[in-house]
């Protein structure tokens, strides 16, 4: 198994390698012990041989410094050994620094000179035209460029690297999301890899959990019915002596039961099914209108608004908030339906003793009740589902009266 941080500090040192060998082979060339250094010596000899020795006159060093200047175009002067001036030709030369060896000497306030020291001691300097200036520019040019191809051709290996991060990291976020079925592509043989591995053998696995037991709560509360019916023949068939109280009770718990199982089944399909089964388009006041008519105290007002969807969820959401109304608030109930900047807004609001601030958001929780043992706590979050379904959110605001307001945000239709 190839182990990536192996790979990018063997990256790092092949880069660093290459840059060092580089300038290496860039400093040697102009080194004393390079070619550089060799030409130094050769132009020392030349030098040498072309002057008369440290003992000549004065006039005889500054002919035969004149005669080797002749053509260069350049200003040059003879030191001793001791840096005293001994002859000059051009314009005057600044005498050599203590403890140097030789070679160029970059002067700030002007072009660089070119320091030789002779065998004898002697010190020839030589101020070259425009153009044969200090290459050290040119080096440090060179190092630059050669630092940006490094980094250029590291570039891809490191984006390699860290773009299968990236998709990791979305398939993680799509998980979390709650896209089940996310999974990362596989590439390579290092610890990335095996991670993304790892998250597809969990995603698979919590996947299948989830699968089953969504499957396991829809089959049990399929199977619920069938006993279920029984028992309500069988009450059917009671005899007409028996406990009217005892009846009617017993019917009312079947009908929550009943109720119970219906919801229970529909969270559990809403769940495993992510499209809607149906997408049409809705007159929502008419909608209301029809579900209001099947309740007492039920007040309607608005404006006619279409929106896409599915009529059967959108007839259960609006249910459920009169149902919630009807059970845990006081009459009258006050349904308006709107078109507002947000979207269409359908808003189910009663008279009763309200919610706190802070069950306002624990209320669309599955089976939260919020201090009543009255329903079966899924209603709400039934509410919460279907709106987001569609695009939309639902949410519990502060009434402006005494009471509950519950609020739907729907996109309008496009």
């Amino acid at each position: 198994m190839q182990r990536l941080y192996l790979r990018i500090y063997l990256s790092v040192l092949a880069s660093l390698t290459v840059f060092a060998l580089a300038a290496a082979l860039l400093w040697h060339s102009f080194a004393d012990q390079g070619p550089a250094g060799r030409v130094r010596e050769i132009a020392a000899t030349l030098a040498r041989n072309a002057l008369p020795s440290a003992e000549a006159t004065s006039a005889e060093q500054q002919a035969a410094l004149e005669k080797l200047a002749a053509g260069l175009g350049a200003d040059v002067a003879l030191f001793g050994a001791d840096r005293s001036r001994l002859a000059s030709v051009g314009r005057p030369l600044p005498a050599p620094r203590e403890g140097r060896e030789g070679g160029w000497a970059h002067r700030w306030d002007g072009p660089a000179v070119w320091e030789l020291r002779l065998p004898d001691g002697r010190w020839l300097s030589a101020r070259m035209p425009h153009g044969w200036g200090f290459p050290g520019y040119r080096i440090f040019a060179m190092l630059a460029l050669l630092a940006l191809a490094v980094g250029v051709g590291a570039y891809p290996l490191a984006r390699r690297l860290t773009r299968r991060l990236e998709r990791l990291q979305a398939g993680v976020e799509s998980l979390g999301a709650g896209d089940l079925s996310a999974r990362v592509r596989t590439e390579g043989r290092d610890e990335v890899a095996r991670l993304a591995e790892s998250f597809n053998r969990a995603a698979a696995r919590i996947e299948e959990l989830v699968g089953a037991h969504k499957a396991l709560l829809a089959n049990a509360s399929h199977e619920l019915r069938t006993p279920l019916a029984r028992i309500r023949m069988a009450v059917e068939l009671m005899k007409e002596s028996a406990d009217p109280v005892r009846k009617a009770g017993l019917e009312q718990d079947i009908a929550e039961l009943d109720a119970l199982i219906d919801e229970i089944l529909l969270a559990s399909r809403l769940g495993a099914v992510k499209e809607r089964e149906a997408d049409e388009e809705v007159d929502l006041l008419a909608l209301a209108a029809e579900e209001c008519a099947r309740y007492e105290n039920a007040e309607l007002d608005g404006e006619p608004v279409t929106v896409r969807g599915d009529p059967r969820l959108l007839r259960r959401m609006l249910r459920n908030l009169l149902e919630n109304a009807k059970r845990h608030g006081a009459p009258p109930i006050e349904v308006r339906v709107a078109s507002t900047a947000e979207g269409t807004e359908l808003s189910v609001c009663d008279h009763g003793a309200g919610i706190a601030d802070a069950d306002r958001e624990r209320v669309f929780e599955p089976f939260y009740r919020a201090g009543t043992e009255q329903g079966s706590g899924l209603g709400l979050a039934l509410v919460r589902q279907i709106a987001r379904r569609h695009g939309g959110e639902a949410r519990c605001v502060q009434n402006s009266q005494r009471g509950s307001c519950f609020v739907v945000v729907l996109p309008q239709r496009k």
